[in-house]
């Protein structure tokens, strides 16, 4: 299953690059913008939870700005990744009928449309870093580690939704729901450890992972502080048992998705 994997990983990956590139043009056709609307959509969404955090919240967090604009980045990557998993195989409904191509890579092209507006939003995380003197160490390159810890954790649990999204038509609104929970559960724009009493802040820490990737990446870019490898660790190995069990079950079921769309 692995070697399939990788062989058609390699066999598919410039249908990535020309699907990552059609997509971003498709969303922003028609925009008078254009392709400055993909640095403003992450600038206006940071300052409208800014202003509810600071104002409604009275947050005293330090360089705040920048810690809602990180916990707002990581957040949009994963929830857009998977309210997209959900319906991507019925969304891509003539593709899958008419010619054969492995369901993971629509996942990798959806993920890969997301992780180009990530790293814009993470290039403007820098400019604000430098606007608010946040001090830079040698620590901020443990982001690149945790954003592949991210990827993959994502990655698998899109691929596992993304299945079931064939057959369960209510998927979509139960996500949805869910990830409200998951978003108030994951500190994006407050501070776990001083809003939540203890012990639950610990444990929403360690057992949610996109509160861990968030608290991880703010601790390496804002506080100087190193990556938590024990924690770290665990979410990665996560993932990728998470990622093995989407990839089989894709591979077992792929055939009998166009027998459901019909």
């Amino acid at each position: 299953m692995i070697k399939r994997f990788f062989k058609d990983l390699k066999k598919y990956s410039k249908y990535i690059a020309y699907a990552t590139k059609s997509g971003l043009k498709a969303e922003i056709a028609g925009s008078y913008l254009s392709w400055i609307w993909l640095f403003l959509e992450p600038i206006c969404f940071m300052l409208i939870y800014t202003f509810i955090a600071i104002v409604v919240f009275n947050s005293s967090v330090e360089y705040f700005p920048v810690f809602v604009f990180i916990g707002l980045t990581i957040w949009s990557f994963f929830q857009k990744s998977l309210l997209a998993s959900v319906r991507l195989v019925l969304s891509n409904r003539d593709t899958v009928t008419k010619v054969y191509v492995p369901k993971f890579i629509l996942l990798l092209t959806r993920m890969s449309i997301n992780s180009v507006k990530f790293f814009i939003s993470f290039l403007l995380v820098i400019i604000c870093m430098a606007i608010y003197q946040v001090p830079i160490t040698w620590n901020v390159l443990y982001f690149f580690p945790i954003f592949i810890i991210l990827f993959i954790f994502t990655f698998g649990i899109c691929a596992i939704f993304m299945h079931f999204g064939v057959f369960v038509q209510d998927l979509a609104n139960i996500t949805t729901i869910a990830l409200r929970l998951v978003f108030y559960a994951s500190g994006v724009f407050f501070a776990l450890d001083k809003r939540v009493p203890e012990p639950y802040n610990e444990i929403l820490i360690v057992a949610n992972p996109v509160a861990a990737i968030i608290t991880q990446c703010r601790d390496v870019l804002l506080y100087g502080m190193s990556m938590d490898f024990t924690l770290m660790g665990a979410w990665f190995v996560i993932g990728l048992l998470l990622a093995l069990l989407g990839i089989r079950t894709i591979y077992k079921y792929e055939n009998t998705y166009v027998k459901v769309m019909r």
